[in-house]
C-alpha cells in the first residue's frame, strides 16, 4: 500500500515547479510499484513460460 511518507518523499523530489499532470503520474507510477510489489510478494506473478503462453499470438 502506498503510505504518505513514501507520497511525500516522491513529491520534495520534484522540482520547484511541476504540473498537475506531472504530479498524477508519479502518484499514479508509485501506486503501480507498490501493487507490483505486493503481488509479487503475495507470489501472484507468472512464469516467462507462462506469460510466453498467454501471450503467443502477440509475440509471432
Amino acid at each position: 500500500m502506498l503510505t504518505k511518507t513514501k507520497l511525500l518523499k516522491s513529491i520534495k523530489d520534484l522540482p520547484e515547479t511541476f504540473s498537475v499532470d506531472e504530479l498524477i503520474d508519479r502518484i499514479l507510477l508509485l501506486q503501480k510499484i507498490e501493487s507490483g510489489l505486493e503481488q509479487s510478494i503475495g507470489n501472484k506473478v507468472h512464469s516467462t513460460e507462462s506469460a510466453k503462453k498467454k501471450l503467443k499470438k502477440w509475440l509471432k
